[in-house]
Formats: structure tokens, C-alpha cells, sequence
């Protein structure tokens, strides 16, 4: 390895301490969690009467946080396991990121599960006397499962950068350099632990992808085997993938630009990077726009009981301004915006992926509230409040409390470990640079012959 490149690198993406508005943000992040969990304190104390949720909208927000926090993980094996097994090279400034933003939103998604439940403490019946015939069960499984394999991946291509952060981070606290030395685990760079590391991370990029299909899916057979309109579809498998895809892509490009901005990553986040997360960004949001299209398009055209008065509800009713708003904002407009070269120019792209953030978790609000407003067999002489949902300020504020700690786990991370992988990223450029001699040798072996 070239001294000068490492050490240019080491310069560049070393973690560095937080700065005047970092601090800020922390602080911000930190007190959101802290009256989050204040109210979730009187939930438990309360129980579940303190949110809106009744006999007929028995799932709220908290399980469309549920959702979203499942789709956005699904950007570990897009970016990790996907682009990196079909040999996309300009994917690896941007592989930490997925990795990270994967294993932050499916540990919040379980969490957010435990806090929907009434009884958290009864969890444990369901490790004890859960049967496998349940849906339930089989995702908590696959999100087990998946939340070992994303910590994984995240941090085996951690293991030569701890190291040389070890050996080159004098100035770091003890406690620090002590964390980086065991999360090395002796690496020194022999051809033995280059060869097992590369086996190992190719394993768990092949093993992440049927799993990440499989969240997925379980989660939508969840809704799918409830019978309520709107979620008695075959298509929901490939919608919630679909979906997922899209809202992690949009993730990772909102991410790029902020530590491209924050941290003066330019040459590492390049145009070329947001240009190409920008073409993927269309492909992904023409495929989910298609699987919504088949998701409404058949129903609207049967008008079944149940699923016109849903349909109508959320065409024409009292969520067609949400509802419109998610169709137009979070799909159509990117779309279009995006296939325009200047729309894949960093700022723009930026916006336009926020917007596609906001609106997917919006979408897992109108997947999961207004159908249980319309039930195939109605309740009779129930409270008129029972039949219409909105949260409470305590189901705001802990929804709010979880996506602000995904966020603070994202932002310590990445105080402590480099966004770009360093070895990664000078082994690249030197295999690089090494394909352009080879190619500049066989031209002039071609001119002298």
C-alpha cells in the first residue's frame, strides 16, 4: 500500500470529533428520545388507553413506524450485497452507509414492535409457546436473523479499518484506542486474513438477500392473512419489496449529501455517485409505481363491499389529501424530476429523496390506518370515536423518540468509525490503477507489433 495515498486517506476519513453543530444535533436527538421515553414510561404505566388505538384500529402508527423501519433496512443488501455481488466499483464510498442506516432502522424496528405491545414483558411467551403456524413468529425470526447478518456486514469491512486505526490514532481517548483494538481482532493484513475476511463478507452478502426478501414478505403476509380490505392481495410480497427499495435508495442519497456537505467529502462522493443513485432512484420508483397501480387498479375496477369504501376513503374521502399528496410527491415527481440530468445534481437529488422519505413513511400510514376503518363485517353500537383513528401526542412523541434514535445511533457511529471505508477504498484504486498500466501496456505492445 502506498504511504502517501493511505495517509492522504486517513486524513480525509478518520473519525473526527463533533463539532459546534454537531453538538447541537446530538443534544436535539438526545432530548427527543428522553421525552419519547418519558412517554412511553406512561404507557406502560397506563397501558395501551393512553393511544388512540380500539377495537377497530388495533394497529396506529406505531406499526406503520413498524414498516417503514423494515423498508429502509432493506438498503443493507441493495447497496451491500446487490451492487457490490454484480461488481459495481463506484458503490463502495457508499457500502458503510447502507450498512449502517440498515442495521439502525431494523433494530428500531424491533423495537418499535416491543412498544406496540401492551404486556412488553409478555414477549417472552412468544419465544416459549410461539407456534411456527403463526405469521408473527416467522417475523420475529427473519428479523433475528436479519438483524445478526446487517451487524455482521456492517462490521467485518470495519475490521482492517479498526486496525489501522489502531496503529494510527495516538490521538484518540484510551477508551477508544482499547475499542479499536478489539474490534481488529489482531488484523495485520496477512494474505491468510485478507483471503477469510473476503470469503466471510461474500457469504454474508449472498446470505443477506434472500433474507432481506424474506422481512419482506413475512411482513406483508402479516397484513395479508388479516382479513380486511385492502390487505387481502397477492401483490403485497412484491409491493412492500418494491417500496422498500425505493425509500433505501432515497435513504443513502440523503445521507451521501449531508456528509458530502458536512464533512467535505467531494472527491469521495463524487456526481458520478449521485447521478448513478439517481438513475436507480427512477428505476425503483417506476417499479413501485407500477406495483401500486396493480394494487388499486383491480380493486377500484371489482368495487367489492369493503374495498369501495375504502377506496373511496382514500380517493375522494378524508384521506384523498394524503393520499394524492404520497402518489404525486413521493412518485411521480421524482420521476420525472429525476430524468432530467440536472435533477441527479446532488442538491436537487437531496430534496427530491426527502421527499420520497417522507412520503414512504406516509405510505405506511395509509397501508395500515384506513383500512381498519373498514372492517368486511362492521362492530355495531361501538363509539363513534372508536371508528376513526389519529394519534395521541404520546403515540407522536415515541414514534417520534424512535426515528430520532436510529438517527443518534447513525450519527455515533459514524463519530467513531470512518462513512468511507479507507482500506477498501485505497485497495480499489490501486487495483485501478493497476488495470490502467495493464491496458496501457497491451496498447503499446499493439503499436510496436
Amino acid at each position: 500500500m502506498s504511504n502517501s495515498k493511505l495517509g492522504q486517506l486517513y486524513k480525509d476519513l478518520a473519525p473526527r470529533k463533533f463539532g459546534k453543530l454537531g453538538k447541537i444535533w446530538v443534544g436535539v436527538l438526545l432530548a427527543i428520545c428522553v421525552v419519547g421515553l418519558a412517554a412511553y414510561v406512561k404507557q406502560l404505566k397506563q397501558g395501551l388507553a393512553v393511544t388512540a388505538m380500539r377495537d377497530y384500529a388495533i394497529w396506529g402508527i406505531y406499526i406503520s413506524n413498524f414498516v417503514f423501519f423494515v423498508a429502509i433496512s432493506l438498503v443493507g443488501s441493495l447497496i451491500s450485497a446487490i451492487l457490490k455481488l454484480s461488481k459495481a466499483r463506484w458503490s463502495t464510498p457508499l457500502t458503510r452507509i447502507a450498512e449502517m442506516i440498515a442495521v439502525a432502522a431494523i433494530l428500531f424496528a424491533g423495537i418499535i414492535i416491543i412498544v406496540d405491545m401492551g404486556r412488553p414483558e409478555r414477549f417472552l411467551n412468544l419465544i416459549i409457546h410461539g407456534r411456527l403456524q403463526s405469521p408473527i413468529v416467522w417475523d420475529v425470526l427473519v428479523i433475528s436473523t436479519y438483524l445478526v447478518i446487517s451487524i455482521l456486514l456492517l462490521y467485518m469491512p470495519i475490521i482492517p479499518d479498526a486496525a489501522l486505526l489502531r496503529d494510527h490514532g495516538k490521538n484518540f481517548p484510551k477508551w477508544q484506542q482499547k475499542m479499536y483494538r478489539i474490534l481488529s481482532l489482531g488484523w495485520t493484513g496477512l494474505p491468510e486474513q485478507v483471503q477469510l475476511l473476503q470469503k466471510s463478507i461474500f457469504t454474508l452478502a449472498i446470505l443477506i438477500i434472500p433474507v432481506a426478501f424474506g422481512i419482506h414478505t413475512v411482513t406483508s403476509w402479516l397484513f395479508a392473512s388479516t382479513y380486511r380490505p385492502g390487505w387481502d392481495s397477492t401483490n403485497f410480497g412484491p409491493y412492500f419489496v418494491a417500496g422498500a427499495f425505493m425509500v433505501g435508495a432515497a435513504a443513502v442519497i440523503a445521507a451521501m449529501f449531508l456528509f458530502r456537505k458536512f464533512y467535505r467529502l467531494e472527491q469521495y462522493f463524487t456526481l458520478k455517485h449521485f447521478d448513478y443513485m439517481g438513475k436507480l432512484l427512477v428505476m425503483l420508483s417506476l417499479v413501485y409505481l407500477y406495483f401500486n397501480i396493480n394494487e388499486y387498479f383491480i380493486p377500484a375496477y371489482k368495487m367489492k363491499g369493503g374495498e369501495s369504501e375504502l377506496l373511496d376513503s382514500l380517493l375522494y374521502g378524508s384521506y384523498a389529501p394524503l393520499f394524492w399528496s404520497v402518489q404525486v410527491f413521493g412518485m411521480i415527481v421524482p420521476v420525472i424530476v429525476l430524468l432530467f440530468k440536472k435533477g441527479r445534481r446532488p442538491l436537487p437529488l437531496f430534496i427530491i429523496s426527502t421527499l420520497v422519505i417522507i412520503g414512504a413513511w406516509f405510505k405506511r400510514f395509509l397501508i395500515v390506518v384506513p383500512a381498519l376503518a373498514f372492517p368486511y363485517i362492521p362492530m355495531n353500537r361501538v363509539p363513534e370515536s372508536w371508528k376513526h383513528y389519529f394519534p395521541t401526542w404520546e403515540e407522536w412523541v415515541i414514534t417520534a423518540g424512535s426515528l430520532a434514535g436510529a438517527l443518534l445511533v447513525i450519527s455515533l457511529f459514524v463519530r467513531l468509525f470512518p462513512i468511507v471505508p479507507i482500506v477498501e477504498t485505497l485497495e480499489e484504486q490501486e487495483e485501478e490503477i493497476e488495470e490502467a498500466k495493464k491496458i496501457l501496456m497491451s496498447q503499446e505492445m499493439e503499436i510496436k507489433s
